[in-house]
This record gives structure tokens, sequence and C-alpha cells, in this order.
């Protein structure tokens, strides 16, 4: 498990981090998302004792990584976006010089074995690390945080340089890890962090501005009042669609997203707080003799989650709006 509890650092006056909490807890995978500046890597740097704090505490597994740095970094596993290699080694020396660096005490040939398997690269054991791929690079730099089994793995940029196929099967990889790992995933391709990620942490201006499942982050920026609706209407017009559409009591505003041949139209809707229009728009839609092909919930992707958050956007406090509620 890993938990950061009011972690700041601080460059003179420059506040790069400025007093986060979180927590990853065992077998989950958190993603750790931030655009370039926003004190990412300062608090992964702190998380694996690179760096030190100006205040607050990172625990590993319940150590503090200043107070004994040595045992919370026995339970780390680090890739950075950079893997530390040594070119003119090859794969089989690096991973001897590490396993003997860790001072590991698992069997040391079939852990080796075991780890290269798992990141396919058993076939260029004996071959010069300098003469790989910038892919297999990679693989090596993931296969030297595994060395000695980690209870936390910190993972800076994974699947940077790998061919698509590569990504896959180091995105299936990362998400079996996290069965028994706990793991931070650092990435700037969205769609892996929604594809491999339990739980995501933002951080934006050195503070954590969300700290939830993509799913939840989506409802809580989104609300319940926006959908998209496909309607076939036949041979009627766009008009007349819109017309019915804009006639339901509580809609607020509405338009055509797309429209397609034989008269099928998207329409994007966002009705007024609290009114539900679902039943309605239904039952005009049938009156009308045209087909509701399809209508959900217009939920946020993973990207429109991170643009609105780190360009001025937050999360609607719930107990706020109760408060509002009551008193208005």
């Amino acid at each position: 498990m890993i938990e950061v509890i009011d972690l700041s650092k601080h460059y003179g006056d420059k506040k790069a981090v400025n007093n986060i909490s979180f927590k990853a807890e065992d077998g989950e995978v958190l993603g750790f998302l931030g655009p370039n500046g926003a004190g990412k890597s300062t608090t992964m740097n702190i998380l694996t004792g690179y760096i030190s704090c100006t205040s607050g505490k990172a625990l590993i597994d319940g150590v503090d990584i200043l107070e004994d740095p040595i045992k919370a970094k026995r339970s780390i596993g680090y890739l950075p976006e950079i893997p530390p290699l040594y070119t003119d080694m090859t794969v089989k020396e690096y991973l001897y010089f590490i396993y003997d660096l860790k001072k590991c005490k698992l069997p040391k040939i079939s852990h080796l074995q075991d780890i290269c398997s798992l990141v396919k690269i058993d076939h260029v054991y004996n071959r010069l690390i300098k003469n790989l791929s910038k892919g297999y690079r990679q693989r090596v730099g993931l296969a030297q945080a595994l060395v000695g089994n980690p209870s936390v793995l910190i993972l800076d940029e994974p699947t940077v340089g790998l061919d698509p196929k590569q990504i896959i099967e180091i995105r299936s990889l990362i998400k079996k890890l996290g069965k028994n790992h706990t793991v931070i995933l650092s990435s700037h391709i969205l769609s892996e962090v929604q594809a491999v990620c339990d739980r995501i942490v933002v951080i934006n201006e050195g503070k954590v501005v969300a700290n939830d499942t993509e799913e939840n982050l989506s409802h809580k920026l989104t609300g319940d009042n926006k959908f998209l609706c496909r309607i076939d209407a036949g041979k009627d017009m766009n008009d007349d669609v819109m017309r019915m559409v804009k006639s339901i009591d509580g809609v607020d505003r509405a338009f055509c997203d797309a429209e397609h041949k034989n008269g099928i139209f998207d329409i994007r809707i966002e009705a007024k707080e609290g009114c539900e229009i679902r039943y309605e728009l239904f039952e005009k839609t049938a009156k009308n003799g045209w087909t509701m092909l399809e209508l959900k919930s217009a939920e946020m992707n993973l990207e429109d989650i991170f643009l609105r958050l780190t360009m001025g956007g937050s999360i609607p406090d719930a107990a706020a709006e109760e408060n509002e509620e009551a008193i208005g």
C-alpha cells in the first residue's frame, strides 16, 4: 500500500507539490495524471526516495520513505520514463547486477527466468542491451523493477517506444500485476490509463483536483441531465424532430449532432436540473411514428475529464449542492 499524507515540496517560493493526500490500496492499479509542471514527477520522485519532501509523509507499506528509506525501498519496484540501463551489459548481466544491488534473497536463476518470461525478453537474454530496440529496452527496464518481487510498483510511462502489439501485452501484464501488487501508473496516454487503472488521481498546479474512478468522475462532472439520443424519423425532416424534442417540458437545450442517411438523427439534449424528460421523449417519439434507436447519458470520457480538471474546472461538491438546495 502507498499512502501520501499532506505532502508538500517547495523550491524557494515555488510550491511544486502543495499539501496533497491520496492512497493506493493493495491490489489496486492507480492512474496518476497531470499536465507538465503539475507536480506529478516531483511526487513520484518523493515516493521512490529520490528526493525529500518539505513536509508531510509518504508511506510505503506503512514505512516512511524518509525515516527508513532502505526498508521502504525494498518494497518498491520503479520504472522511470528513461530506464536506468547499462547498455554495454547483456540483459543477463544487467539483471544479475540488479539482483545483487537489491540484495535479493529469491533463487537467482529461476527468479530472473520467471521475470524474463513474464515480460517476454527471454529470447534476448544473452544479447547486449545497446543492440536492443527501444521497445525491448523498455521491457528490460520493467524487468529490473520486478526483481525481488516488490509489493509496490511505480511505473512512469511504461509503454513509451513500444509498438501497438507490445503496448497491448504490457497493459495486460500491468493489469495482471495489479492483482498482487500496488501499482501507480503515470502516463500521458489517457486511453492507457482508461484501459488499465482502477482509480485515477489527477494533480494540477501542485494540488490533487480529482481522486476517484473514471465512471464516478464522469458522473460528477456530467451530471444526470445530459443525454445523447438517436431517432429514426423515416422521411420526416430534422426540423420536425428538433421541434418535438424542444417541446418537451424540462428540455433546456437541444441540437442535432449528426444527420445520417434514411432520416436517422443524433441529438444532444440538456435538461433543466431535476427534470425527468425521458418518459415524455419516448412517448412523443412513438406518437410521431418514429423509432427511438438509442438514448444514453452523455458521459465524459477520460480526455474530457482531464481537460476539464486541468483547465480551471472542478468537481461539484455534493454537500455544497445539498446546502444550496436547502437554502433555495
